[in-house]
Order: structure tokens, then C-alpha cells, then sequence
């Protein structure tokens, strides 16, 4: 039994097609997506859902450019809102797009992957939502998000589609879940359009079952304590199965690939180096001032303790911004300026 018109999607355990279209990606994905949505045709038997990593600060015009170049209406879409066929749903900027049966969830929740909207939460809550009856598209993009939500998807049966890697601007994210999915077509961006209104037009097969390691990559249970804390919110860690995904969570949720908890940090680092830079330049600003009003020794002081100050904002603005490998003797001196 297919639905027709915009009716909305049927329950899980109903008879239907793959009615139900995933796509996350990242840097690269927004012309690739823009190729496929050109292609899908007005009465297309299926619901479009995308999630693009975004910042918060998104101007928000990927619906307005999506339903320009294509034929199906694109929108972000309110929370509990009802799932309508032929019509593509974006993940709105800083807000997970969740799927459940018949309507779709706009929550703030917990970054994963660093990212928020991210793309695993999108392919997780469909496949449970709507089993084997989605289709996951995985394009261009940095990292490996997308990989443990593709791997939930192939646990209930659903399909797995990846652009051809080397095709892709950012060929990481697809690369990712070819290497450690079972995939079902690796195709080029041109080949994704008419590859996926065919199988939208296919019946859903057997629901499957996921197995122990699916189910703590998805929160449901809890893997093996990790010996590392969550970058966010300092929490404990728990690792999933090890050998299949490295895939990590907290207790609040926040979850990481271990390519991405690797990145974390370095990007606290990054925010902490800034913070420094910025301190010892008005430490230095305020050392110049003092200088001004002492005399003798004392001013003398000031003004190397000035001096050393912004040597070494100036160190660490170049490490930050060039990437400079400093030898020892680089390194400028640290004068005693107590």
C-alpha cells in the first residue's frame, strides 16, 4: 500500500515504499544537494529530510535556494509539525531535526559531533521512527558525522547511499561510511537524483533488529566506560563496542566519532590561546600606562615587562594564525618583571 498526494507518512509497521529521504552533509554538500533536488520530480512519493552543519549564525536561505532550484516546496519546519510527502524539511541553524512517526522534532538538544544540527541524530530517529522504509544519503563533508547514523539505518533495514568520495569537495564524511558501512550504492553527485526517486518508487524490505553495539551508539544502552571526559560538559564518557565505530557519549548526551572528540579539544585550546593573547596584550597596555607615572628602576621595569608581554602575544598570535613551529630559540626570553 503506497500513500499518494501529502498525506502523512503511514507508521512504521505499515506496508509502504521508501518514503522516507535522509541527507547529511557538510562542506561541499550545498551544490551537490541543489543537484538533487533539481532532478526530484513534483509528485514525488517520499518526504525530504536534510541536515547541513551549520553555525548558529546562518542566515537560514538553504530552503529559499532549495525550493528555487527544484520542483518540491522546502521549508524549516515548526516543532510537532506533521510529516508531509513531496516537501523537504531543513534542519533550521543550531537546532537537531528528529523524526518521529508521523511528525517531526525541532530540539536544541546536545551537540553531537561538535555540530548542531548534526546528522546522525536525523538518520537515528528515522530509522527508529520508519525502519527500513528511509533512505540515508550520505555527500560531501569534513570528519565523519553521518557514519554511526548510517550505521542505524542499515541495522533496521533501511539504505544506505553514499556519494562517490572522490567526487566530493570533502570526501571525509562519505569516505567515513564507506569504509565502515555496508553500503548499498556509491554513485556520483549526477547518478544521486535519478538513483533515489527509483528507489523511493521500491517497497520498504524486512525491518531488522539492532544489535547491542547499535543500541549504545544510540544512547539506548550504556557502553564501556571510556577513561575520558566529554570536552563539553566534563562529564564521564562511555565508548560503544570497540573494533566496529570508536563512537563516544556522556550521560547528558553529547556524543563524539573519536575524530571529532580529538578536534574538540583542540578548539578549546584555540578559544584558551585567544584568551591569552588578549590578556597579555592588555596586561602590556596596562604595564605602558604605569610607565608613564614611575621613574627610575621602576619604570624601567614596566617597560620590559611591556615588551615581554607582547612578544608573547604576539608568539601566540602567529601560532594560531600560521601554524608557525617555533624552535627553542624562537622562543623569547621571560623577564622577571615582578
Amino acid at each position: 500500500m503506497r500513500q499518494t498526494g501529502n498525506s502523512c507518512l503511514q507508521p512504521h509497521n505499515v506496508w509502504v515504499n521508501h518514503d522516507v529521504i535522509v541527507v547529511g552533509g557538510s562542506a561541499g554538500a550545498v551544490e551537490v544537494l541543489l543537484g538533487i533536488v533539481a532532478e526530484l520530480p513534483a509528485n514525488l512519493h517520499a518526504s525530504v529530510f536534510v541536515v547541513l552543519h551549520t553555525s548558529s549564525a546562518d542566515p537560514g536561505l538553504l530552503p529559499e535556494l532549495l525550493a528555487a532550484r527544484g520542483r518540491l516546496p522546502a521549508s524549516f519546519p515548526l516543532h510537532e509539525e506533521k510529516i508531509q510527502r513531496g516537501h523537504i524539511y531543513v534542519a533550521p541553524p543550531d537546532n537537531h531535526l528528529l523524526l518521529r512517526p508521523g511528525a517531526i522534532e525541532v530540539v536544541r538538544g546536545p551537540k553531537e559531533n561538535g555540530h548542531r544540527p548534526a546528522v546522525d541524530p536525523l538518520f537515528r530517529t528515522a530509522s527508529a521512527a520508519f525502519g527500513p522504509r528511509v533512505i540515508a544519503v550520505v555527500i560531501s563533508g569534513y570528519q565523519d558525522c553521518g557514519t554511526a547514523g548510517m550505521l542505524s539505518v542499515k541495522a533496521r533495514g533501511g539504505l544506505a547511499i553514499v556519494q562517490a568520495p572522490d567526487t566530493a569537495l570533502a570526501e571525509e564524511m562519505p569516505r567515513s561510511v564507506v569504509e565502515k558501512v555496508p553500503v548499498d550504492h556509491i554513485v556520483h553527485p549526477l547518478e544521486l537524483p535519478s538513483l533515489i526517486v527509483r528507489l523511493s518508487a521500491t517497497p520498504a524490505g524486512q525491518a531488522g533488529m539492532p544489535d547491542q553495539f547499535v543500541e549504545q551508539l544510540e544512547g539506548h544502552e550504556k557502553g564501556k566506560p571510556a577513561e575520558l571526559v566529554c570536552p563539553i560538559c566534563q562529564g564521564v564518557l562511555t565508548e560503544a563496542q570497540p573494533g566496529v565505530f570508536e563512537h563516544f557519549r556522556c550521560h547528558v548526551g553529547h556524543a563524539f566519532s573519536l575524530e571529532s572528540l580529538v578536534s574538540e579539544p583542540g578548539e578549546e585550546m584555540e578559544r584558551a590561546l585567544w584568551a591569552a593573547v588578549r590578556a597579555l596584550e592588555e596586561g602590556a597596555a596596562l604595564s605602558r600606562r604605569l610607565m608613564t607615572s614611575a621613574r627610575g628602576d621602576l619604570r624601567r621595569r614596566f617597560a620590559e615587562k611591556a615588551k615581554t608581554q607582547n612578544e608573547q602575544a604576539e608568539l601566540i598570535r602567529q601560532i594560531l594564525l600560521h601554524g608557525a613551529l617555533l624552535s627553542r630559540e624562537d622562543a623569547p626570553s621571560v623577564t622577571d618583571a615582578s
